[in-house]
C-alpha cells in the first residue's frame, strides 16, 4: 500500500491486477487504497476516534472515497455493520461502548466500506481473548468468501494460518523462505525455520535436510 515513511528504501516488485505498485504515482495509489486493497492494522481496534460514533467514522470513508452521503450512506453503514455481525444500531455507539471484539469488527466494516478486491489483515486478533479471536476470524473468513475478496493474513498463530489458508508463506528475518499449501507445509516442510515453527506448535513435521 506504500504507507512507509518517505525515504524508505524499497526493492523488488509488487504487482496487482497489472499495476506495478512500486512505481505507481501517488494519485494512482490513493485510488488503489480502499477501492482495490484495504488494510486492517495490528491493534486496529484502538484506531477508532473516541469522540465520534462508529457510524460517523464509517460514513466518513464512504463520503471521502465514494462521494456517498445522507440516507444512502446511512443505509450502507448499516449493511457494513451487519456484514460483520454487528447490529445496525451500533452506528450510534461510541467506541468506548463497544467490547474489544466489537471494535475490531467495526474496523473491519470500515476497511471493506469501498468493496476492495483484497484485504490485508495484520494480526487482527491481537489483544483479544481466545473466544473473541475465533469470532473475529470467523467473521473475516465468512465475509471475504461471501464477497469474493482475497485475504492476506499476517499472523504468528501457525495453527490458525493452517486452518483457514489456501496457500501459506513462511518468513524468517524479513525474508520469504517457503510457500505452499497448508497440507504441503505441514507434511513436507523444506526449510529449517518452518520445521522449527511446526515443532513449537506440536504440529506434524517430517525431518528434512
Amino acid at each position: 500500500l506504500r504507507l512507509l515513511p518517505p525515504g524508505t528504501e524499497m526493492s523488488g516488485s509488487i504487482g496487482f491486477g497489472g499495476m506495478e505498485l512500486t512505481r505507481a504515482s501517488e494519485d494512482k495509489m490513493r485510488e488503489f487504497r480502499w477501492k482495490k486493497a484495504a488494510l486492517v492494522t495490528q491493534g486496529a481496534m484502538n484506531s477508532l476516534t473516541p469522540v465520534l460514533t462508529v457510524g460517523y467514522q464509517i460514513a466518513e470513508v464512504l463520503r471521502v472515497r465514494l462521494g456517498m452521503a445522507g440516507d444512502e450512506a446511512r443505509k450502507r453503514v448499516a449493511e457494513l455493520l451487519s456484514m460483520t455481525s454487528l447490529p445496525p444500531g451500533y452506528a450510534r455507539k461510541y467506541p468506548h461502548e463497544l467490547s474489544g471484539g466489537e471494535k475490531q469488527r467495526a474496523v473491519i466494516s470500515m476497511a471493506v466500506a469501498c468493496s476492495p478486491e483484497f484485504l490485508i489483515a495484520d494480526e487482527p486478533t491481537s489483544a483479544l481473548d481466545v473466544i473473541t479471536q475465533a469470532e473475529v476470524i470467523a467473521t473475516l473468513v465468512r465475509m471475504v468468501r461471501d464477497k469474493g475478496m482475497g485475504l492476506l493474513l499476517v499472523t504468528h498463530d501457525l495453527p490458525l494460518a493452517l486452518s483457514i489458508s489456501d496457500e501459506m508463506a513462511v518468513m524468517h528475518e524479513g525474508r520469504l523462505v517457503e510457500k505452499g499449501t497448508p497440507e504441503r507445509i505441514t507434511t513436507s516442510p523444506s526449510h529449517a525455520h518452518t520445521r522449527t515453527l511446526l515443532s513449537a506448535f506440536s504440529l506434524t513435521a517430517r525431518s528434512g535436510p
